[in-house]
């Protein structure tokens, strides 16, 4: 029986001609962190696996618009002190201001679809860094050409 997460996994990848395990962990250099880029929806967001090592934390951000994160494989603390394990699904909307970490004995594997932006902040809320479907494809299109790795098609439009 296809699970709902099952159809949500092949719509992502379906015009792709391999698994997901074949697309590029990309680390972010000093953070504990790597993101494989699944797909870009036009300028509207992206969707994308997030890995990080324990006790790694996701640095203060603020979204501008929705985002909807399942815990595939560990688990994360909340700014708010609550625990989400794997298999756990956290719904941000709109204007959420937050942090996180990863914890427990286990890297953390989380599907991240983010609409709009991220914006880290730093001291008196000011954006030092954004994420965007075009910064993060990017990211992805410079890593293939650095690594030799051919660059899929990985932007869907709008």
């Amino acid at each position: 029986m296809t699970t709902a997460l099952d159809a949500l996994r092949d719509a992502l990848l379906a015009h792709h001609d391999r698994h997901a395990d074949a697309l590029p962990w990309i680390a972010s250099p000093g953070t504990g962190r790597a993101s494989k880029l699944l797909r870009v929806f036009g300028d509207r967001g992206f969707a994308e696996l997030i890995r990080m090592a324990p006790g790694t934390a996701m640095p203060l951000h603020r979204h501008t618009g929705e985002v909807h994160a399942w815990n595939v494989v560990g688990e994360r603390m909340l700014h708010t002190g609550e625990h989400i394990t794997a298999g756990g699904y956290v719904h941000e909307p709109p204007g959420t201001i937050d942090w996180w970490k990863a914890i427990g004995g286990v890297p953390l594997v989380a599907l991240v679809v983010v609409i709009g932006t991220v914006e880290f902040l730093g001291p008196g809320d000011t954006v030092t860094a954004r994420a965007t479907a075009a910064t993060r494809l990017a990211d992805y299109v410079r890593h293939c050409r650095d690594t030799g790795c051919p660059a899929l098609e990985l932007d869907v439009g709008s």
